[in-house]
């Protein structure tokens, strides 16, 4: 009897580019199975490479997992949610309605929320066709025996990590890896029940650690695919999350040495090359390139978070930094000025923008999505030095951060800044730094879990200002959706 999982639903024809009708004739086309591909795939050796494809699209595809919503549109629309639960974008105006149970926090504690099914739904549907092209390629422990197998499996095994990664981050309260928390499927290994969190990391870390291997030597086409500097990318989160600090600092430093950091300019409006809208910047590891004729309108992030775009920031959903981190920026930090303050709505309209700078001007989105950059690293890599423990760690911490503030602030205030802080003060600072750094950027989240921290909104949220959550309050961390729980008898919705 063929497995089927419930929670990772059926694949569609949608993540098969490479099939043609006399392929899919006497199939049914909605359900493509790892045996129906591995038996076919030496005679349509594009059906694999369609698969990849698939995930590539399926993360930035508008309506992927509903087909109507309007907060559904992959992994940015993830990174939404993450940035309104940790309390850093506030809904600071709200004339549709889309965001008021994620800027109220109730879809955290309320498993009939749609926000958890489209959640869950998009993470285990992406692991679901990473297995199903990693089976097809020869399982998980295949030794592939040309180029293009290897980069191949080493892109599947990046997306199977990636899944499990950010599930991990959102439906578990803390880092506890006794704790039963997830189905799991990896091919080998299949339960609907719940497994221990440690079995899932050790997954993780070993399907990242295997990638980079399969990666090195292949040079993409383009940054929204997979190569080896993404995976490196996603083994430093992976370890920092773990508490693993050296071996994170590690893979973040290999991503500073292959990366040139975002200069001065780049950074705020009117700078040379401003805007976090071009995937061709340097700095930037992963993203994509949005072009007309992928026809993205209204139902995108940029829509969501932009006033120059034709959507939803520019008619009455305002997405803006939560004004108490906002008044953290001091004064002569460039940074402040990514953010409009004539108004009081704090937008990020010198940050994230369309280039033609029209109010609700852009119709059909060209700007780019960013999904990673060296920044994250920089920051990473300096935060996992002062919590390493080991001899010099904070010296090292702290120059790394003198050298990333400069640009920003000037030499003598992030010297005058750094210098006097150490212990607990001067993680706090590289906290600081990279909630203001990374605003938007959905990794604030990921920084609340990782440093256990308590965050306090400000005033200009319409819900719950003023309020402060603990990052292991029932609040910071979502539940398993009521169609898991009515379909998996093994499960229930506890985390």
């Amino acid at each position: 009897m063929k497995k089927k999982l419930i929670y990772g639903m059926m694949l569609t024809s949608m993540f098969f580019l490479g099939c043609n009708d006399e392929f899919l004739e006497g199939e049914q086309t909605n359900v493509l199975t790892s045996e129906t591909i591995a038996d076919h795939s030496d005679n349509y050796p594009a059906l694999l490479e369609g698969s990849l494809n698939g995930i590539t699209s399926f993360i930035i595809e508008p309506f992927a997992v509903t087909g109507t919503r309007h907060f559904d549109f992959g992994q940015k629309a993830v990174d939404i949610w993450m940035d309104m639960t940790c309390g850093d974008m506030a809904l600071s105006t709200s004339a549709y309605g889309w965001y008021n149970d994620a800027a109220n926090l109730i879809a955290p504690v309320d498993f009939t929320q749609e926000e958890n099914e489209i959640i869950w739904i998009y993470y285990y549907r992406i692991i679901s066709v990473a297995n199903t092209v990693i089976s097809s390629i020869g399982g998980n422990d295949v030794v592939p025996e040309n180029d293009e197998s290897k980069r191949i499996l080493g892109q599947a095994k990046t997306y199977r990590a990636y899944a499990y990664f950010y599930l991990l981050q959102l439906y578990q309260r803390s880092y506890d890896p006794a704790q039963e928390v997830l189905p799991f499927y990896n091919i080998d290994t299949f339960s609907l029940a719940k497994v221990p969190a440690g079995d899932i990391y050790d997954q993780v870390v070993s399907d990242l650690t295997h990638a980079i291997e399969l990666l090195d030597g292949y040079t993409r086409s383009a940054k929204n695919l997979i190569d080896k500097t993404v995976a490196q990318g996603f083994l430093a989160y992976t370890y920092a999350a773990m508490g693993m600090y050296p071996e994170a600092k590690v893979q973040a430093d290999n991503l500073i040495s292959a990366y040139s950091p975002t200069t001065a300019g780049q950074l705020v409006f009117p700078g040379a090359g401003s805007g976090f809208n071009d995937v061709n910047t340097a700095s930037w590891i992963w993203g994509y390139d949005l072009t007309e004729d992928l026809g993205h309108q209204l139902i995108d992030w940029w829509g969501q978070v932009d006033p120059f775009t034709y959507s939803y920031a520019w008619a009455g959903d305002s997405k803006s930094i939560d004004d108490l981190l906002y008044s953290q920026i001091p004064e002569g930090d460039v940074r402040k000025d990514q953010f409009a303050t004539a108004t009081g709505a704090l937008q990020p309209i010198n940050k994230f923008f369309d280039p033609g700078r029209t109010i609700g001007g852009q119709y059909i989105i060209t700007t780019d999505l960013i999904h990673m950059r060296v920044e994250e690293f920089i920051l990473l890599s300096a935060e996992s030095a002062a919590k390493s423990g080991a001899a010099g760690g904070e010296a090292t911490a702290k120059a790394m951060m003198i050298d990333f503030l400069t640009p920003r602030v000037g030499a003598a205030e992030a010297s005058a800044t750094i210098t006097p802080l150490s212990g607990q003060a001067l993680l706090d600072e590289i906290y600081l730094q990279t909630r203001i750094e990374l605003w938007g950027e959905g990794k604030s989240y990921l920084a609340m879990k990782r440093n256990q921290a308590t965050v306090t909104r400000g005033t200009n949220h319409v819900y719950r200002s003023g309020e402060s959550f603990a990052y292991d309050s029932d609040e910071m961390s979502f539940q398993i959706p009521e169609v898991e729980i009515i379909n998996n008898g093994l499960i229930n919705g506890q985390n």
